[in-house]
């Protein structure tokens, strides 16, 4: 390996899943990085050496005789930035907890000194067995990203945990890893609750009122936090993502199931984002039929307020000391002051415990609503201000629970 480009080994192991590899490795390839594939001889029975080679542009074997002259069971481990193996299957894990090396790729899982990233994949048995389960705490032990699986379809008609979690996840995951975030488990036995989405308050069966939020910036801060290890409850409003691995996800529509969801799950919360973009507003009826244009038509639509969530939430009796509650605010300047300063005014006004600012409507400055980046200013109910530059949404979402576990340090009970 010798690219100027960041080096990554893509491991691939021996079930169904990996023809998502395939998805995995274009995004690897298409954002600039120089990727080697070693697949075990089992995974090479589900997708060609050919193809691999095709993908990323370099000769692919499973084998430590091939090509023996240049070393690669040393080499490939040696120069690698980062090793991602996906799928990770249970002999696969079992073979790299043990320490053999058998064959390419646990060769080179034995050499590697830089990040490891594993995505398992197996059946639900598999997964929960207690010798994988004690391979998984071994390889995280040494320091191995070891994600969790997602709960879906398998193969045949099964369902449950095991499903591979989705290529752009494990890119996330991997990226982050380059940046130097591989994430320590740092949020053990702590619950969040995160918000995501933006809801719908319907006027009739086919309109509503909504806002622009995609939902990424939830999405990144339930992966980055189970990543670190905490126990997730994802409330989800409207969101077209693939739900997370190893979160609990809860579907909701209006401001006000959000509201319930929200309420209902944090009691039990060491910290509660609200990232998600709750409407202030709802219809005052609305229509059990399409409002039909011409005679009888209204005029307007009547609007009420609906509840204020962040609020509630953050002045509520904290049932558990300590619990950290962080809000986001989408903001604009005006002639009564910039998107900072209305953020400060929220801060007071709405009693969290940290902001997060995004100025949206910048030109050519993309940031918040629907984009994969973010740029953010992070107020702290006591004085601080953390600017976060644009970057990749993980990146804020690891500030964020960075600042949160800053709070939990402080606590006197936490």
């Amino acid at each position: 390996m010798t690219s100027d480009r960041p080096r990554v080994v893509l491991g691939v192991g021996g079930g169904i899943a990996a023809y998502k590899a395939a998805e995995l490795l274009r995004l690897f390839t298409e954002s600039g990085h120089d990727v080697r594939v070693v697949p075990t001889r089992a995974a090479l029975q589900f997708v060609g050496a050919a193809t691999w080679s095709a993908l990323c542009g370099h000769a692919v074997t499973a084998e430590v005789w091939d090509d023996v002259e240049r070393v690669p069971h040393v080499r490939l481990g040696q120069g690698a930035d980062l090793v991602v193996v996906a799928p990770a299957t249970a002999d696969l894990m079992a073979r790299a907890a043990a320490g053999l090396a058998d064959d390419l790729l646990t060769s080179t899982l034995l050499t590697a000194r830089c990040p490891v990233l594993m995505a398992p994949a197996m059946h639900t048995e598999m997964w929960l067995h207690p010798a994988t389960q004690a391979n998984v705490a071994l390889l995280r032990s040494r320091g191995v990203q070891v994600l969790d699986p997602a709960s879906g379809r398998l193969t045949g008609a099964d369902t449950g945990p095991g499903r591979l979690p989705e290529p752009a996840e494990i890119f996330a995951a991997a990226r982050r890893a380059l940046a130097g975030r591989a994430a320590a488990r740092d949020l053990e036995g702590r619950h969040v609750v995160v918000s995501a989405g933006g809801t719908r308050e319907h006027i009739d069966p086919v309109r509503f009122l909504g806002n622009r939020s995609s939902g990424r910036q939830g999405w990144a801060l339930a992966t980055t936090a189970a990543a670190r290890g905490a126990q997730v409850t994802l409330v989800a409003a409207n969101v077209a993502l693939p739900e997370p691995a190893g979160v609990t996800v809860v579907p909701v529509g209006s401001a006000e199931e959000l509201r319930e969801a929200v309420l209902k799950a944090a009691p039990s919360a060491d910290a509660v984002v609200m990232a998600a973009a709750v409407a202030d507003f709802r219809p005052r009826d609305t229509h059990a039929t399409k409002i039909k244009k011409g005679p009888g038509e209204p005029d307007s639509v009547a609007l009420v307020r609906t509840a204020d969530v962040l609020a509630e939430v953050a002045r509520a009796p904290r049932a558990r000391e300590g619990q950290v509650v962080v809000g986001f605010a989408a903001e604009t300047g005006d002639p009564e002051g910039d998107a900072l300063t209305h953020g400060r005014a929220k801060l007071a006004a709405k009693g969290v415990d940290l902001l997060v600012v995004n100025e949206v409507g910048v030109a050519g400055h993309p940031t918040g609503f629907e984009g994969a980046d973010n740029a953010a200013v992070v107020l702290g109910a006591d004085g601080s201000e953390t600017a976060v530059p644009l970057g990749p949404k993980e990146a804020l979402a690891d500030t964020v629970w960075d600042l949160v576990r800053e709070r939990w340090a402080v606590s006197p009970d936490r």
